[in-house]
């Protein structure tokens, strides 16, 4: 088969549905090395390198209206292009389909990784949410087959938009295969002198939004003040929020313990936008800290139980998917419980130990190979 996808996010974005398809795509020419893999994306950028596999390649707006509007190119412009290849399948990575694809003929595959804009309206600007529910209705109505990226989003599809229960299938990912792999002490080293890591640190992986609740960990480590030393390192970026933290921590003499990677001159560097890096940050934590509110899965907390680092979390939405019973949790809420069960992880090894055990058997539900013959059994059921 020669697959296409919406390659946009491969592109230009640094983390969670960039991590996405970019794993995605590596995970598929691995496991299913006979097909073709074809991207679709309205920008090139250095985010992504379709030439690093052999049987990939990307398609680029041509014409000077395409190069110049790259929105309008992906939203439908795209069509033509996809017409004129010879895809048998179109998968829109990214809760959207281009409109009128189906007059291409080609079948088409969309996965919707969440609608939480309809749980938690007020987070979102009317206009977002028309726009967003707008595109996920057309592409579900459109797509010959939904993936659903846990039974918490088919939930949520079925009960808000009544979308056919046999038209959606359940597709766990997995993770970007480099978070399976033992750094060498060598080059943990390295990433640690880079970055100015130290020696303990609790780590936070996901944009600064209200919804993945950062403050919930700033007021718990407010709380262990005296208690624990122990800094936060953060990977992610926002704009309001981030500043709400920062003040937060600085007005109660810990604006030391806050680490934000993405201020640092080195998260310009390829090492870390590409998140070659993130591997040895992960291996080097005492513990990824998930406060987030909801999740459609939640996949910091994947690659942190493969990474062997133990996971503390919010005990909503999908999140015990993913994590089953190796994880510590607590109300997102809850900034006395969250900080119990820091202070368990920090001061006690044999629940770190305990934790990192199980955490890789509860990662052996989400290998590549499982995640690839899942999906790949979508496109064989539509074609």
């Amino acid at each position: 088969m020669n697959i296409g996808y919406d390659g946009k996010r491969a592109y230009q974005n640094k983390t969670g549905l960039g991590n996405y398809i970019r794993s995605l795509i590596a995970i598929l020419t691995q496991h299913y090395p006979q097909h073709n893999y074809t991207l679709f994306a309205p920008k090139q950028t250095t985010l992504f390198d379709a030439s690093a596999f052999k049987n990939v390649h990307t398609v680029f707006p041509e014409t000077f209206t395409g190069k110049q509007f790259p929105g309008w190119w992906r939203r439908r412009g795209v069509v033509k292009a996809i017409a004129g290849s010879d895809v048998d399948i179109y998968h829109g990575v990214s809760n959207e389909l281009p409109v009128h694809i189906e007059r291409t003929g080609v079948k088409t595959v969309v996965t919707i990784h969440d609608i939480i804009f309809e749980r938690f309206p007020k987070t979102y600007h009317f206009d977002e949410r028309y726009v967003h529910r707008h595109k996920i209705k057309q592409a579900c109505k459109t797509a010959d087959a939904v993936i659903a990226i846990s039974k918490q989003t088919k939930a949520d599809l079925i009960n808000f938009y009544q979308v056919p229960e046999n038209k959606i299938f359940i597709s766990y990912q997995s993770c970007n295969p480099v978070f399976q792999q033992t750094i060498s002490a060598e080059y943990k080293a390295i990433v640690k002198k880079r970055y100015h890591l130290p020696d303990q640190y609790f780590l936070f992986v996901s944009s600064i939004a209200p919804r993945k609740n950062l403050v919930l960990i700033c007021k718990a480590m407010i709380l262990l003040k005296d208690k624990m030393d122990i800094p936060l390192v953060v990977i992610g970026d926002g704009k309001k929020e981030k500043e709400e933290v920062k003040k937060l921590m600085q007005e109660n003499g810990m604006g030391n313990r806050l680490i934000l990677m993405n201020e640092m001159l080195v998260s310009k560097e390829a090492a870390f936008t590409t998140a070659a890096d993130f591997p040895a940050i992960y291996q080097q934590a005492l513990a990824l800290v998930y406060p987030s509110i909801f999740e459609g899965f939640g996949a910091p907390l994947l690659e942190a139980l493969w990474s062997g680092l133990p996971v503390i979390s919010s005990n909503t939405s999908s999140l015990p998917e993913v994590a089953g019973d190796a994880a510590l949790y607590f109300s997102p809420d809850n900034a006395e419980e969250l900080a119990h069960q820091m202070l368990q992880v920090a001061g006690n090894s044999g629940v770190a130990i305990n934790l990192r055990n199980k955490g890789f058997e509860q990662a052996q539900h989400f290998t590549t190979q499982k995640y690839a013959d899942s999906i790949m059994h979508v496109y064989q059921q539509i074609i």
